[in-house]
C-alpha cells in the first residue's frame, strides 16, 4: 500500500474487499467472492489493484500544463499511470499539444453534437473494458442502440470469445455451469493455460483445499507457473505466521503452444479403449439420455493416430495416458482454462474438445464437475450478460424493445478487430472507450495508433492516465470516473453497483472510500450524461437512472433473462446466481441435447526455422498496468524486453542465455513485425516455443491475423524468427517496426 502513496488507514477500506453486500469488489480478476462469508478474501495482486487506484498521487490540470502530449508519448507506461489519478474532464488542445480543462456539460455537448452530425450511427463504435459495472454495461449499450449501432467491441473479443461461442455450441450456454461449492468436492481438476498465481491468485485457495483432500490436480500449459507449485494460504492467519505453504498441483504437462486439442483428443482415445474392457470408464447411461454426436465421435478418436497426437500436443503417449487415467479415477472432475487456450487459431475446436471430455464421463449437471472458463477481469461476463455484445439475438433485442421502449438495430456490429480496421479504412469517426486502454491492449499497436489517430473524436472514460489518451483522434476528450474503491454519491444517496462473477453469481459492490476528485462522475452519470447530448429526443429516463441505479435494476429485470426481482435479490447476504439451464441438464441447442463436435487434429506449425510464440503478463502486472519492470515468479528483474526460449532452440541459433536478439512474426497476408534487441532467456518451455510479455509484444501480432472461429487475435499463436541482434547501435532496446 505504501508503494502507492495511500496512508496506512487506506487498509481499513481494503480489508472490506470482496464482503458481498458491503464492501467493494475487487477491480482485479473475476473470481469469486468465498460463499463462506471470510473476513480476509484477498490476494496480493488484489492488494495492488485497490493500492494502485487509491493512490494518493493527482494528475491535474497543473500537470497537463506541464507537460505536452508529444512529450508524455515518450513515457513509458509505467510512468504514466504512476503519475496517479485524472481528477476532471480534459479536451485536446491542438495548438499547444496539450489537455486542457473543460466542464462536463461542454464535454458531453463536444461528444453529442459529433455523434449527430455522422451520416450513420455505424460511424461511432463503443468499446467496453471488463471493469464496468452491470449498471453502467447496460445503459452503455442501450445508448449505444438508441443510438442506432451495434458496434460495441470489447474486451472479450480479445479473450473469452472463443469461449462463450464453443460452450453455446457445445451446451446452449456460453457460460460454465461451475461455481465454487463445486470447486469444494471436485476429485480431480484440469487447470489450462493459465498461470492463476498472477492472474487468479484466489484460485489458489481452492487448489490448496483440493489438494489437502487428496484431489488429483493437473497443471497443463506450456510454462510450469509458480500456481503449479504451493502456496500460503492468506486468510489462513496461522499458516500465514508460520510460512507453511501447501502444493497446489500433483502433475505438470507441458504442451507445445496450440497443443491442447491432441491432449484433449489424446485422452478420451484413451479413455475411450479403456471402456473396451472397462464399460465403467465412460458414462453410458448420461451419453444416451444427454448427448447427440458420441458415436460419431468415437469413431473420429478411433481414426486419429497416436502419432499424430503426439506431434500434435508435443507430450509423450504415456503423459497423455498418466492424465486420461487420472481423469477416469475421478468422481467429480472440473476442467478450467483461460486465455492460453482461447487466443488460438483453433480455440474454439480446443474448447469443444474439453466438453467431449467431460461429456464422456458425466461431467456436467453434477456436483463437483462442469466446464469452467476462468474470466479475467472483475466483470466481463456481467458485461456480456448486460448487453455488451456486438452480435445480440433477437431473443435479447425483443425483450429490450420492450422493457425501454425502443426499436433496436438488428444487423450484428463489429467486434475489436474489425472496429479497428473499420478506424483506419475511415468507415468509423468516432470511438468512445469505457474504461481499459485500448491503444496498449489490442494487437497490431502501431496500425491500431494510426487507426485511432484517424477518428474524428475519441472519448476515453478513464480513473488514470494510459497510452489511449496519447494515441487520440482529431478531438480528444478524457472523461474521469469514480474507481470501485469509491464512494459514488448520487442524488437519492450513496449508490451500490453489482458486478457478476466468473461463476455467474451477481452481488452489489460499494465504494469505501472519498472519491479522488469532487469533479469525479459514475461511470452511470457518465452514460446519461452522453446520451441526454446526444439523443434529445430520447424516452429514456437518463437523468433519473443517473440519480438512482435502483431504477435501472428495475428497467433491467424486465430486460434480462434471469433478473426478476433484481434490486430484491442483489441484496442478499451474497446476491444470487443466474440460471445455467446446462447445470441442469437442460440443453438449449438444436438437438436439445449436449453436442460432441467432430473436428480433426489443427495441422501443425511446422515452417522450419520459425518458432510460436505467445503473450502473457508478468507476475507485477494487471492487464496493461504494469506495477514494476519484475516478474518475481520467473526470476527477472528489471527487465520486460525480453523473450523466453528453450535452451536448445537458443543453441541452434547461436544464442547464449542474456543475448539480444530480433524477433520477426509472419502474418498471413506475408507482411512481417518485428522488434528489435530483446533478451533471450533460457527457460523451461518446450521446443519449438516462446513467450514474453504483452502488451509491448501486441506489435506482433497482426490486426489481420484472427482466429476464424472466434475473430480472436492470435496472441498465443504467433509464428515468429528469432535471431541474433543485427548490429545497429542506432537501434534502442524493445525497438519495434513493421514491414511489408
Amino acid at each position: 500500500m505504501r508503494r502507492h502513496g495511500a496512508p496506512v488507514e487506506d487498509l481499513r477500506a481494503t480489508l472490506r474487499m470482496n464482503h458481498a453486500g458491503e464492501g467493494f469488489d475487487c477491480p482485479g480478476c473475476a473470481w469469486p467472492d468465498d460463499p463462506d462469508g471470510l473476513h480476509l478474501d484477498v490476494c496480493e495482486n488484489g492488494l495492488k489493484h485497490a493500492a494502485w487506484e487509491m493512490t494518493h498521487k493527482r494528475v491535474d490540470r497543473a500537470f497537463f500544463a506541464a507537460h505536452t502530449v508529444g512529450e508524455l508519448s515518450g513515457w513509458s507506461d509505467h510512468a504514466l499511470e504512476d503519475q496517479g489519478r485524472l481528477t476532471e474532464p480534459m479536451v485536446y488542445d491542438r495548438e499547444t499539444d496539450r489537455y486542457v480543462p473543460i466542464s462536463w456539460d461542454d464535454a458531453f455537448a463536444l461528444t453529442g453534437d459529433i455523434l449527430r452530425g455522422l451520416d450513420s450511427p455505424d460511424r461511432a463504435a463503443f468499446y467496453t473494458s471488463g471493469r464496468l459495472g452491470n449498471e453502467a454495461s447496460f445503459l452503455y449499450q442501450l445508448l449505444a442502440r438508441e443510438f442506432g449501432t451495434n458496434n460495441m467491441p470489447d474486451c472479450s473479443n480479445m479473450c473469452h470469445e472463443a469461449s462463450g461461442r464453443a460452450l453455446t455450441a457445445a451446451i446452449g450456454s456460453a457460460k460454465g455451469t461451475v461455481d465454487l461449492r463445486d470447486w469444494q468436492h471436485a476429485d480431480t481438476i484440469f487447470v489450462l493455460g493459465v498461470n492463476a498465481a498472477s492472474n487468479a491468485p484466489r484460485m489458489l485457495t481452492s487448489l490448496a483445499q483440493a489438494y489437502r483432500r487428496g484431489a488429483q490436480i493437473v497443471h497443463v500449459n506450456p510454462l510450469v507457473e509458480a500456481a503449479a507449485g504451493r502456496t500460503i494460504v492468506p486468510h489462513e492467519l496461522r499458516t500465514m505466521a508460520t510460512l507453511k505453504a501447501t502444493p497446489t498441483g500433483t502433475f505438470d504437462l507441458q504442451p507445445r503452444i496450440a497443443g491442447d486439442m491432441a491432449l484433449m483428443r489424446g485422452m478420451a482415445k484413451a479413455l475411450l479403449e479403456t471402456a473396451e474392457t472397462d464399460p465403467s470408464a465412460v458414462d453410458h447411461v448420461f451419453l444416451e439420455r444427454f448427448t447427440a454426436g458420441f458415436e460419431e465421435y468415437r469413431e473420429l478418436c478411433r481414426a486419429t493416430e497416436w502419432t499424430d497426437i503426439e506431434q500434435g500436443s508435443g507430450l509423450a503417449v504415456s503423459q497423455i495416458r498418466r492424465a486420461a487415467e487420472m481423469y477416469r479415477a475421478g468422481a467429480h472432475t472440473i476442467v478450467a482454462w483461460c486465455l492460453g487456450v482461447t487466443q488460438q487459431e483453433h480455440a474454439v475446436d480446443t474448447i469443444r474438445e474439453i466438453v467431449n471430455l467431460l461429456l464422456l464421463r458425466g461431467n456436467i449437471g453434477r456436483e463437483g464437475a462442469g466446464p469452467c472458463p476462468i474470466r479475467g477481469h472483475s466483470n466481463v461476463q456481467g458485461n456480456r450478460t448486460c448487453g455488451i455484445n456486438h452480435r445480440p439475438d433477437d431473443a435479447f433485442l425483443d425483450r429490450l424493445a420492450d422493457a425501454c421502449g425502443i426499436e433496436p438495430p438488428r444487423e450484428a456490429g463489429l467486434d475489436t478487430v474489425r472496429t479497428i480496421q473499420a478506424m483506419h479504412d475511415g468507415e468509423v469517426r468516432v470511438f468512445v472507450g469505457m474504461g481499459g486502454n485500448f491503444a496498449l491492449a489490442t494487437p497490431d499497436t502501431p496500425y491500431t495508433a494510426e487507426a485511432l489517430r484517424r477518428c474524428e473524436l475519441t472519448v476515453q472514460v478513464s480513473t488514470k492516465l494510459n497510452r489511449s489518451h496519447l494515441v487520440h483522434g482529431r478531438h480528444a476528450l478524457i472523461l474521469p470516473c469514480l474507481g470501485r474503491t469509491e464512494k459514488d454519491h448520487q442524488a437519492t444517496g450513496v449508490q451500490s453497483v453489482s458486478v457478476e462473477d466468473s461463476m455467474s453469481m451477481v452481488h452489489l459492490s460499494r465504494g469505501m472510500k472519498q472519491p479522488a476528485s469532487p469533479h469525479l462522475r459514475s461511470e452511470p452519470a457518465i452514460v446519461a450524461g452522453i446520451a441526454l447530448a446526444t439523443l434529445p429526443d430520447s424516452p429514456t429516463p437518463w437523468r433519473e437512472y443517473a440519480e438512482d441505479y435502483d431504477l435501472i435494476r428495475d428497467t433491467m429485470a424486465r430486460a434480462l433473462d434471469g433478473f426478476d426481482d433484481f434490486n430484491q435479490r442483489v441484496r442478499l447476504p451474497h446476491g444470487f446466481r443466474l440460471r445455467q439451464p446446462a447445470r441442469e441438464r437442460v440443453f438449449l441447442t438444436p438437438s436439445g441435447r449436449a453436442e460432441f463436435s467432430h473436428a480433426p487434429l489443427p495441422p501443425l506449425d511446422a515452417t522450419p526455422g520459425r518458432l510460436v510464440l505467445g503473450t502473457m503478463r508478468s507476475h507485477d502486472q494487471w492487464n496493461t498496468t504494469i506495477y514494476s519492470e519484475n516478474d518475481r515468479y520467473r526470476g527477472i528483474e528489471g527487465l520486460r524486453t525480453l523473450v523466453f526460449m528453450n535452451p536448445a532452440d537458443m543453441a541452434e541459433r547461436g544464442l547464449a542465455d542474456r543475448d539480444l536478439v530480433d524477433i520477426t512474426s509472419f502474418a498471413k497476408d506475408g507482411t512481417q513485425r518485428n522488434l528489435r534487441n530483446y533478451t533471450a532467456v533460457a527457460y523451461d518451455i518446450p521446443p519449438g516455443c516462446a513467450a514474453g510479455y504483452m502488451p509491448e509484444m501486441n506489435v506482433l501480432c497482426p490486426a489481420g491475423d484472427y482466429s476464424e472461429q472466434s475473430d480472436q487475435p492470435l496472441m498465443k499463436h504467433l509464428n515468429v524468427e528469432i535471431a541474433p541482434a543485427a548490429a545497429d547501435l542506432a537501434a534502442p532496446d524493445g525497438t519495434a517496426t513493421a514491414s511489408g
